[in-house]
């Protein structure tokens, strides 16, 4: 009996087609990462709107409590302190909401005015458990956007998208907070 095989040529894959498929997976994964990462307005727009809601909590926290709380800033991130019965500021670190918070990659307060001024040193913001609040913009920046939380004296928090605002010039591009 005599035994037949049948050779062919060996039939693998090419150099060209792996490449093509390393390309199209590439492609995949590229569009994969853009498509899941939020772009700097939606960033932007949920650091302002976790600080408008941030600040309301705060100023209804110093009523309730009877103590003032203030909200500082630098180049990193924000925190909050109390006012303690010995005249002395002490940091904030027995509440969740309250607690210091990290800017995400990139964004930076880049404008903080309290009745229209600018105030002299440190980024500070002060609610009191009485007596109206002050006027305040704090601006917000990510890359070329912007946002503004903006405080009235009757204690209205907005956010506003756009440029460095003075706080009159707010008044003109409010958009209310949902609460």
């Amino acid at each position: 009996m005599k035994c037949v095989t049948i050779s062919g040529p060996d039939r693998g894959f090419t150099l060209i087609e792996m490449l093509v498929v390393l390309m199209i997976m590439g492609l995949f994964i590229g569009l994969v990462s853009t498509i899941t990462r939020p772009d700097d307005r939606a960033v932007l727009q949920l650091e302002a709107e976790r600080l408008s809601q941030l600040l309301d909590f705060a100023a209804s926290e110093a009523q309730l409590s009877g103590k003032s709380i203030a909200w500082t800033a630098d180049e990193s991130g924000y925190r909050f302190w109390r006012l303690g019965d010995d005249g002395s500021w002490s940091e904030i670190r027995d509440s969740e909401l309250l607690r210091a918070r990290t800017l995400p990659q990139g964004v930076t307060v880049s404008d903080f005015r309290v009745e229209n001024m600018r105030p002299q040193g440190t980024m500070r913001l002060e609610f009191r458990p009485q007596g109206s609040a002050l006027a305040f913009a704090i601006g917000l920046s990510l890359g070329t956007e912007r946002y503004a939380v903006t405080g009235s004296p009757v204690g209205d928090l907005r956010i506003v998208p756009g440029g460095s605002l003075s706080v009159g010039q707010v008044a003109l591009r409010e958009e209310p907070v949902a609460k």
